[in-house]
């Protein structure tokens, strides 16, 4: 694929409009048939993961539509195109930092800030760069199982007491390895979703 034209490509092939609970459009800046929705956000993936399309990101997303965001800090682990972070910032958090540890994503999710005209702090970096951060009221990671249950002391280390962590990129069947992986740290299961070919979306709070 190198030398191609990403965004055509992408166009053609990979990325439409979608709409989630009516409530959020996730597009791209190529699109021009776009439903209107409260919250609009405009990705440009790229090579980046993240265009709301997935199972994971999706139920990431209703997640967040349904949680009382607003005057919260929050976390996004592996931030991919930003998107996550962005509606977060959308809808009133009064803090975001999206840490990604590839080089492009990273500087895919400077691009995807900007175009949503939102207040979000990017650290180019891996779960080490939490060490630095105050405690937040929300952390999400859609990234996988291994990473997840690899990084989970630093993800609670970073979570306030009664904060709510989303977690996503693993299938239903893993949830007990990742509640295993969460308990010594006291957080436990709030909920969680499926979707599709057993994709799910874990919520944790911790106690």
């Amino acid at each position: 694929m190198k030398g191609k034209d990403w965004n055509e490509e992408w166009e053609k092939h990979y990325f439409r409009p979608i709409l989630i609970d009516d409530k959020c459009v996730i597009h791209s800046s190529f699109h021009t048939d776009v439903p209107e929705a409260p919250y609009d956000i405009v990705i440009d993936p790229k090579m980046a993961f993240g265009t709301g399309h997935h199972n994971t990101t999706s139920q990431m997303v209703k997640h967040i539509l349904a949680s009382d965001i607003k005057g919260k800090s929050v976390i996004d682990m592996g931030t991919g195109t930003g998107i996550l972070g962005i509606l977060a910032a959308m809808r009133g958090a009064s803090r975001v930092t999206g840490i990604e540890i590839d080089g492009a994503a990273y500087e895919n999710a400077i691009e995807n800030v900007s175009l949503n005209h939102v207040e979000m702090d990017l650290i180019h970096g891996d779960a080490s760069a939490l060490a630095g951060l105050e405690p937040a009221d929300f952390l999400f990671a859609n990234i996988n199982r291994n990473i997840i249950t690899n990084d989970m002391s630093a993800y609670a280390a970073t979570l306030q007491k009664g904060g709510l962590m989303l977690l996503s990129g693993f299938y239903e069947s893993d949830i007990p390895v990742v509640l295993e992986a969460a308990k010594p740290f006291g957080l436990s299961e709030k909920t969680h979703t499926v979707k599709g070919d057993n994709w799910t979306c874990l919520i944790l709070i911790k106690n």
